[in-house]
């Protein structure tokens, strides 16, 4: 159940090859949101300064994950258009290159966060009892990120193929590992006379969750049923694939960039206005809308596939119609998601953070009803992006993104919060955060229907551009 194949993404019916590849995509994204929600779940259990600790070191997590992210987008749309191409001993040497890199890079910046970790959390000032648990979290997980990313590289070589049941399996590998031990290792669950290990225990559980994830990839990489490989004749270096790589996956680096430190900005703004309760807000607010944009990233990644397949294959027309079928179909759940969350926000917030004080509830509770009047902006904005990714114009992403965080979402931000103060003035980050995702959308779903409506358009000439290689 849910094959695809190349051809049936450059020839069969839209709407079949979206759903097949985007299916398993939907679960593992929902598998990993799982592991977040949980994390909170048994955190939550253990105090309110873990749970921001987890919060405040998100975005250090992510801009440390930034070479993971031109792997894992690189390596994707090379093979994905590789693919189309019918060149698979190229498709897979990209592969080989995404994953050595990222193991690469990733082992380097795990030695630098041992060393660095509190003296960079410090420069945040989140207070003498945030600082060591938030510390903790960051550099265990970081070690565990070496398997992590090159786990996320291989499961982007499949997705690429078509095959994203094989990146679904590996995913789920490594999550309901961590999921399994996170009761035992943070609060000892079960287990006489052991308290747990806190955030240590849940930085533990995720590591070693990663190692299980990469040991299932590399085995998926070697089964008979699953459509790429790394053979040994693959492993080397490749300069022109190293190039194309790179010319793919840097803009990426610039995007995630561009987001990361300015959720840095916005952490410290929350901060300043709302102190440990804004920020426990912040942190479960930001965990629970994971739920929502996580149908909207997979189909995004699915698009950016499908895409690129057709791209490969010189079909431009149909690669523009897959963005915009997946674009419509994504949006309208976006919309029942938000209504729901809209309606039972102190529900939601109940079951995943019970020990928030009253002002970090009363936040939290106010924060998901403004994300959940923007959910609507994910169903656009991921699989827009992913059609621009698809076609190797990752650079369209990254100015987006950049536009929507540093043009629109801070400045609301600062101005809502320092200048014309609200009577709550944290309300005016969540507000800004909405605004901007709303604003993201309408921009980035022109721009897509500009450079496509006519031809020639920016779709158009990557096939054109694939085809002549």
């Amino acid at each position: 159940m849910f094959d695809v194949s190349s051809e049936e993404i450059t020839e069969g019916p839209l709407s079949r090859a979206l759903l097949f590849l985007s299916t398993p995509l939907v679960v593992q994204q929902y598998v990993v949101v799982l592991q977040q929600i949980v994390d909170v779940f048994w955190l939550g259990r253990v105090s309110g300064d873990a749970v921001a600790a987890v919060g405040l070191v998100a975005p250090l997590v992510g801009l440390l994950g930034l070479v993971t992210h031109a792997g894992v987008i690189g390596g994707r749309v090379l093979v994905a258009q590789n693919v189309g191409a019918d060149d698979e001993a190229e498709a897979r040497r990209a592969g080989f290159h995404a994953t050595a890199l990222v193991g690469v890079a990733n082992t380097v910046l795990a030695v630098l966060v041992y060393f660095l970790a509190a003296d960079v959390i410090g420069l945040l000032n989140p207070g003498q009892a945030v600082l060591p648990l938030a510390a903790t979290y960051l550099t265990v997980t970081t070690f565990g990120r070496i398997f992590g990313g090159m786990s996320d590289a291989i499961e982007s070589g499949f997705v690429g193929w078509g095959d994203s049941r094989a990146s679904m399996v590996i995913n789920v590998a490594a999550v309901l590992t961590n999921v399994v031990l996170d009761p035992f290792l943070v609060v000892g669950w079960g287990i006489s006379g052991f308290t747990g290990y806190g955030i240590f225990g849940a930085a533990a559980a995720t590591a070693i969750g990663y190692v299980v994830g990469f040991g299932v990839a590399v085995a998926g990489l070697r089964v008979a049923r699953t459509s790429f490989t790394i053979h040994w004749r693959d492993v080397g270096f490749d300069p022109d694939t190293a190039r194309s790589l790179l010319e793919v996956g840097v803009p990426k680096v610039g995007q995630e960039g561009g987001r990361q430190v300015a959720r840095l900005v916005i952490i410290a703004i929350v901060t300043a206005v709302g102190g440990s309760a804004g920020l426990a807000a912040y942190t479960v607010g930001a965990r629970i809308s994971t739920v929502a944009f996580v149908p909207a990233a997979a189909v995004g990644s699915a698009v950016s596939s499908i895409v690129g397949q057709n791209v490969g294959a010189g079909k431009a027309s149909r690669a523009t119609r897959a963005t915009w079928l997946a674009t419509a179909a994504t949006t309208g759940g976006m919309v029942v998601l938000g209504v729901v969350q809209f309606f039972v926000p102190g529900v939601i917030v109940d079951v995943f953070a019970p020990t928030l004080t009253r002002d970090a509830f009363a936040y939290t509770v106010t924060y998901l009803e403004i994300l959940a009047l923007g959910y609507w902006a994910f169903g656009v904005i991921y699989p827009v992006q992913g059609g621009f990714n698809g076609a190797g114009k990752t650079q369209v992403s990254m100015v987006a993104t950049l536009l929507q965080y540093w043009t629109v979402r801070l400045p609301i931000a600062v101005l809502g919060a320092f200048v014309f103060v609200l009577a709550v003035p944290v309300h005016a980050v969540f507000w800004a955060i909405t605004l901007s995702n709303v604003v993201a959308a309408v921009g980035v779903a022109a721009y897509f229907w500009y450079e496509t409506s006519g031809s020639g358009g920016l779709i158009e000439r990557a096939a054109t551009a694939a085809a002549a290689d």
